[in-house]
C-alpha cells in the first residue's frame, strides 16, 4: 500500500535546491536494506533502537537527493512523513487500520485512514489484494498485489485516484513499489517496479543515488 503516482508526481515537482544531498542511518540505527527501482529512484530502509518493536524507517531518493524520510509501523501504517513537499502525520486510531497480518491471512485488506498534512488533513480509503501469485527479483520472492485508492482533502474533494500492481514481502514486512495508475486514465502506467535489493557488506549499499532509467526520466521531463 503505497502511492507511487501521487509520488512520481512530486518527484517531477521536486528540483535539487529543495532536496538534500546525502544520505546516512542516524545514530542509534541499523541500515538494514536499500532498493533500487526502474524510475530513477531508490529507498535506504532502517531501524532504530528507541522506536517500537517492527518499526522501520524508509527514505525515497531521486537524483536531486533525500526526498522523504517515511516511518512506518510492523502493519505498514504510514506513521510519520517528513518529505519535499511537506510532512504527515497518522491520525489514530485509524477508521480501519492498514495491517499487513490481515493482508497476510486473509489475501484482502481494506484500509481507511487519515493524515495530518501541512495542508490539513489527507484521508485515505482502498484495498491491497494479494493475487496469489508470486514474482521472484534479485532472489527475493515477493507476493503479487493489486491495490485501489483514493485521497480525499479535509473538504471532501477527491485529489487522486489510482490502481495498480506492486509487490510485498513477507521477511521484510515492506510493499515495494510496482506499477499504478490514475482510474481515469488506465494506459498512463507508472512502472517503478524493483530492481535491485541490497543488503548489509554489498556494494551499493545504503548509496544515495538512483541508477535505474534516470536518463529516461531526465529526458522524458525537459521543458
Amino acid at each position: 500500500m503505497m502511492k507511487p503516482w501521487m509520488i512520481l508526481t512530486a518527484l517531477v515537482a521536486a528540483t535539487p535546491a529543495t532536496a538534500q544531498q546525502s544520505f546516512a542511518a542516524p545514530e542509534g540505527c541499523e541500515a538494514v536494506l536499500t532498493v533500487q527501482y526502474k524510475g530513477c529512484v531508490m529507498t535506504n530502509v532502517w531501524r532504530c533502537e528507541a522506536d517500537d518493536p517492527g518499526d522501520q524507517w524508509i527514505a525515497l531518493l531521486t537524483q536531486a537527493g533525500v526526498f522523504s524520510v517515511q516511518k512506518v509501523d510492523a502493519e505498514f501504517q504510514w506513521v510519520e512523513a517528513y518529505k519535499v513537499t511537506g510532512n504527515q502525520r497518522l491520525i489514530t486510531p485509524a477508521d480501519d487500520p492498514a495491517s499487513l497480518t490481515t493482508l497476510f491471512d486473509t489475501q484482502i485488506d481494506t484500509w481507511d485512514f487519515t493524515l495530518e498534512t501541512d495542508e490539513g488533513t489527507e484521508r485515505n480509503v482502498g484495498y491491497d489484494l494479494l493475487t496469489g501469485e508470486t514474482t521472484e527479483i534479485d532472489g527475493e520472492v515477493l507476493l503479487n498485489t493489486e491495490f485501489q485508492g483514493r485521497t480525499i482533502d479535509g473538504e471532501g474533494n477527491e485529489i487522486d485516484a489510482s490502481n495498480g500492481r506492486q509487490f510485498v514481502s513477507e521477511k521484510h514486512r515492506l510493499f515495494f513499489f510496482g506499477e499504478s495508475w490514475p482510474q481515469d486514465n488506465p494506459e498512463q502506467i507508472i512502472d517503478m517496479s524493483p530492481v535491485e535489493f541490497i543488503y548489509p557488506d554489498e556494494p551499493g549499499f545504503f548509496a544515495d543515488l538512483p541508477k535505474y532509467e534516470c536518463n529516461e526520466i531526465d529526458a522524458g521531463f525537459q521543458p
